[in-house]
């Protein structure tokens, strides 16, 4: 059953004269006709009856007719909803630390732009702390963000979850407890407005145990894992950024640390129904998984 034949019969039965519907379809009026009679047949049902010069619809002509107004109200939504989401143009910017921009995000914007390449993207490597204030400031336009619950002006996609792991290079843990390590090399830490950072200062209170020393190396989570593996002291960092290390022995883990830390994307809940966030956070929740495994 063809669209247009559809469209064709709901005219018809709104005008009930076919010269005046083959005119508004700019259609000829042999075309309208076969349009109706291929329903007819498809049907095995009369839609129209004539008595003397008007024209009727038959009893299934008029049940037919409220099944075609929804059917072709819904093919309206459709196009419309589709409509949204063609060929998103402008500028996206997505705030993120440097280890998401290139350990996840540089795959992913890869295919966006091939997708959609009349949107020019930026990239700003920020932590999370800072990602989010951008959003909320109409300076990015997504904030990808690891442990930060945001507000009631925000919504939230979780992309991944991860445990938090106490570590240090195999070089200065071997024989040595936490304790030790602590006395001996200094903890190399976020900056205090990362969500890391607090994840650290609990644990601290909660074990009791203070480093005699901390180096401050910003929210770079790779230069963080950098200074650990060159055996400078230890780090509270996520276990996914250190797989590879954990596998091939460079990194011991010290302890495993109870929080569960997520990462989410974050846009402003007014700005939702934007094409450019809408494909963007589309494409994240398909990938994301994918690009762990590169």
């Amino acid at each position: 059953m063809e669209i247009r034949n559809l469209k064709t019969f709901q005219v018809v039965a709104e005008k009930l004269n076919l010269t005046e519907a083959a005119k508004e379809l700019k259609y000829t009026q042999p075309t309208v006709t076969l349009h109706i009679q291929a329903l007819e047949e498809r049907l095995n049902h009369k839609l129209f009856t004539r008595i003397g010069k008007e024209t009727f619809l038959t009893a299934a002509g008029k049940k037919f007719k409220v099944h075609v107004d929804h059917l072709l109200a819904y093919i309206e939504d459709i196009e419309r909803d589709m409509q949204k989401l063609h060929r998103p143009d402008g500028t996206l910017t997505i705030a993120a630390s440097e280890y998401y921009c290139t350990r996840y995000l540089a795959l992913i914007i890869k295919a966006y732009s091939e997708m959609y390449p009349n949107v020019r993207l930026n990239l700003l490597p920020l932590n999370s702390h800072h990602a989010l204030a951008c959003a909320r400031n109409h300076v990015a336009d997504i904030a990808i963000v690891a442990g930060n619950d945001g507000g009631a002006d925000l919504n939230k996609i979780i992309l991944d979850e991860e445990h938090v792991v106490l570590v240090a290079s195999s070089e200065i843990s071997q024989g040595k407890n936490v304790d030790e390590i602590f006395s001996d090399y200094p903890f190399i830490s976020y900056d205090d407005d990362c969500s890391f950072s607090e994840i650290a200062s609990n644990y601290f209170k909660e074990t009791g145990l203070k480093p005699e020393s901390t180096i401050i190396c910003g929210g770079s989570d790779e230069t963080i894992k950098r200074i650990v593996l060159n055996g400078t002291g230890s780090a509270v960092l996520g276990e996914n950024i250190v797989k590879e290390e954990l596998e091939d022995g460079s990194l011991i883990v010290l302890e495993r640390i109870a929080d569960l830390v997520t990462t989410s994307s974050i846009y402003l809940k007014v700005r939702s129904e934007e094409p450019n966030i809408q494909t963007f956070n589309e494409l994240l929740q398909s990938a994301w998984p994918l690009a762990t495994h590169h």
